[in-house]
């Protein structure tokens, strides 16, 4: 069976305007078997995917770069035609540690360069002292300034071709804005039918930064019922449409124009996910899907939660 080709998506804030896949597989932090990591992402490359998403706090970096080796090895992918997106941990959101953490990534995932990098959260914490949740008297206060200039500096020393943030809002990126030379290229944050971040994607659009989205089809476990998976109502225009829900999901999030990092190990899941280019959602779709109740998922990674990580309304 041939590769699906995946779309792609142009980051307008890359100075030759770089293309990251529309949908990639992500690795966080389900990705706690080294065997299992390499045989999925095998598997992906397999049927097409092209970008995968991880970071310094996952632990799953160096199986991610030893997976992507076997297949360069293997001759499934050459390295010119893979997306590789990884993370600055809060420990290393500080000016001088930026460049040195980006090092150890690459080194961990056997790679001479990143094609994204991302400021995992606007915060900082006490360098060297990892835990999660990340406990508030470890907080340090964020040099945005100082750090994106670090940032700035990876990509000049060509150690990522691309640089950006996750989990900023319209506000953080406004102050970020303020200070950069160069923009971000990416912004990845939660975003789903549950989380349709209507302002922040009418900011970023404007700012020519794309909108990276994690957890496409939500999570409920532990917080009651999946609001994405088990709506009634999507299943009905999964139905009409002879899809599933999460196909319809992630079509939706295609048809938004931003990319989206998908996760799973299942090679049939894995295929679905992919089959979502060549249909589309009708507008009476759209009309429905616009009046799901909205929340937020993802409250934050520190103990206990800030109240102003957030900052923004719907």
């Amino acid at each position: 069976m041939a590769p699906i080709e995946i779309p792609t998506v142009v980051l307008p804030n890359t100075p030759n305007q770089l293309r990251v896949p529309a949908i990639g597989m992500g690795s966080a932090p389900d990705f706690t078997c080294k065997k299992d990591t390499k045989v999925a992402i095998i598997e992906a490359i397999k049927q097409g995917y092209r970008h995968f998403d991880t970071a310094a706090a996952y632990g799953s970096e160096q199986a991610l770069g030893e997976a992507l080796k076997e297949a360069i090895d293997l001759g499934l992918v050459s390295r010119e035609e893979l997306f590789v997106t990884s993370k600055l941990w809060v420990t290393d959101n500080h000016p001088h540690l930026v460049v040195p953490a980006l090092r150890k990534s690459l080194q961990t995932l056997q790679l001479e360069y990143l094609d994204l990098y991302l400021i995992h959260w606007p915060l900082s914490s006490q360098p060297g002292k990892f835990s999660f949740p990340i406990l508030v008297e470890d907080l340090l206060k964020f040099d945005v300034k100082g750090v994106w200039q670090s940032m700035e500096e990876c990509l000049k020393l060509g150690l990522t071709r691309a640089i950006g943030v996750s989990n900023f809002s319209v506000k953080k990126l406004q102050n970020l804005l303020s200070v950069a030379t160069i923009l971000p290229a990416v912004n990845q944050v939660e975003m789903n039918l549950a989380w349709q971040q209507k302002k922040l994607r009418e900011f970023c659009s404007a700012n020519g930064i794309v909108i990276t989205a994690f957890s496409p089809l939500r999570k409920g476990a532990g917080r009651g019922p999946n609001e994405v998976m088990e709506n009634d109502m999507l299943k009905e225009i999964a139905d009409a449409h002879g899809k599933s829900v999460a196909q319809v999901s992630l079509r939706w999030l295609y048809e938004q124009g931003v990319t989206f990092a998908a996760k799973s190990y299942d090679k049939e899941r894995m295929n679905q996910n992919l089959q979502i280019f060549d249909w589309e959602l009708t507008k009476d779709d759209h009309h429905k899907i616009d009046q799901i109740n909205q929340n937020r998922l993802i409250g934050g990674p520190t103990k206990p939660a800030l109240n102003d990580l957030w900052d923004d309304e719907i």
